[in-house]
């Protein structure tokens, strides 16, 4: 992502979107994968490498506890869910990003693991773990409504997920097997608390498919407006040196100045003209900028006219 414009410390939103950051005009727009991608983006090294020892310090833990695979399937489920909940609670007002969901999940499905498992671990070792995990969850979701900049949904929703998660693919070694109907219970609740999410996802306040198609067409303008600027700079060469008469100079000026300007304003007064999309401003400029020029052009061959008469 470096060699592609991503910063060492921090990373700019265009940038993360590029690579799959979870943001509702994108992943609302059909690009739902990027529940799961944005789980491996991070905004910089910091981000990265807090993230990194968080998960291998509870994750070696929980992979003995649950096995390689139903960890696997906690951290991803939690990741998914955190991600979910982070669209709805601000879908529309950041660009996210990070595996704090996932890592959330695997401390919430530790924490089970280790309270059901008590009897069999030594208290100070218990006290040590289970204590610790907790207090780091709970203090670093608390800093998450205190610190901005921090997706404390994505936080909050992989915690919870990681809990009902550790039910669904309950490990045990001294206590007693989770009885087949609480699992069940726990997998309909992930289901319906997924299905509740999607059902109150909030509309998002534009397409980022328009938004990239207005991008598109604005850098096709400026290569167009070149061209119209290297034919206004050969009329103006030939009206100097008075090759051309009046008349030719407006044939010409209607063909490769109007005509041209003409097509460029159709074609961006086609596109989307949703205010709330990024680049409205500057597509509403171009569009006022193509029209006076097209007016200028036009008047400047109606005088060339009248010299002509």
């Amino acid at each position: 992502m470096m060699l592609n414009g991503a910063g060492f410390w921090h990373s700019a939103n265009g940038v993360q979107l590029a690579w799959g950051a979870n943001f509702g005009p994108a992943t609302q727009d059909g690009q739902w994968w990027r529940l799961g991608s944005a789980m491996f983006l991070h905004f910089g090294v910091v981000h990265l490498g807090l993230n990194t020892w968080s998960l291998w310090d509870v994750g070696q833990l929980a992979e003995r506890m649950y096995g390689r695979w139903r960890f696997l399937c906690i951290y991803i489920l939690s990741g998914l869910a955190g991600n979910l909940l982070s669209l709805v609670v601000q879908g529309n007002a950041a660009v996210a990003g990070g595996a704090s969901g996932a890592i959330f999940g695997v401390y919430g499905a530790a924490l089970v693991f280790l309270w059901r498992e008590r009897v069999a671990i030594a208290a100070h070792e218990f006290r040590w773990l289970f204590w610790g995990a907790l207090g780091f969850a709970t203090l670093t979701i608390i800093l998450g409504f205190i610190i901005p900049g921090i997706d404390n949904a994505a936080h909050i929703g992989g915690f919870l997920t990681g809990i009902l998660a550790s039910i669904v693919f309950s490990q045990t070694i001294t206590a007693r097997v989770m009885p087949i109907k609480i699992t069940m219970a726990a997998a309909f609740v992930i289901a319906l608390a997924c299905i509740l999410l999607f059902i109150n996802l909030p509309a998002p306040k534009y397409r980022w498919s328009d938004e990239l198609l207005l991008r598109d067409q604005i850098n096709a303008f400026s290569v167009q407006d070149q061209a119209i600027n290297r034919s206004w700079l050969d009329i103006v060469n030939e009206g100097k040196q008075g090759t051309k008469s009046a008349s030719e100079l407006a044939g010409q000026i209607d063909l490769t100045i109007s005509e041209p300007l003409e097509q460029i304003l159709q074609q961006l007064s086609n596109l989307p003209q949703n205010q709330a999309l990024p680049s409205a401003a500057q597509l509403e400029q171009l569009i006022q900028s193509t029209e006076q020029r097209k007016a200028a052009s036009e008047a400047l061959v109606d005088k060339l006219n009248t010299q002509k008469k």
